[in-house]
């Protein structure tokens, strides 16, 4: 597992990138290949925005969000980022199991 911090507008901090890390590391268990996460943490006037990217393999997740904590705005992209992750898994089974996502919706 890789990840990369950029601050943007303000000073590097670590325990943003400790809070940051742990939460990332949980998605782990959803993905089979190594992951790679980019964190681009920045302030734009009075907000605090934050922009992950996560690679693993072939597939790419991406969220944005922004707040006036960081925290807030880490939280936040995380949630995005595991209905992002949860839903690519789902997909993934029901294909497995032999039947689509659109038959399974009209059943």
């Amino acid at each position: 597992m890789n990840i990369t911090f950029t601050f943007r507008n303000l000073p590097s901090s670590e325990g943003v990138k400790n809070y940051a890390s742990e939460k990332i590391a949980r998605f782990q268990k959803y993905l089979r290949s190594p992951l790679e996460a980019t964190v681009v943490a920045s302030l734009e006037r009075h907000l605090q925005c934050v922009d992950v990217t996560i690679v693993a393999g072939k597939k790419r997740f991406e969220a944005k969000e922004e707040s006036p904590d960081m925290y807030a705005s880490l939280d936040l992209v995380m949630d995005k980022l595991d209905r992002q992750l949860k839903r690519d898994k789902s997909t993934q089974t029901t294909r497995k199991r032999g039947a689509t996502a659109t038959s399974r919706a009209k059943q």
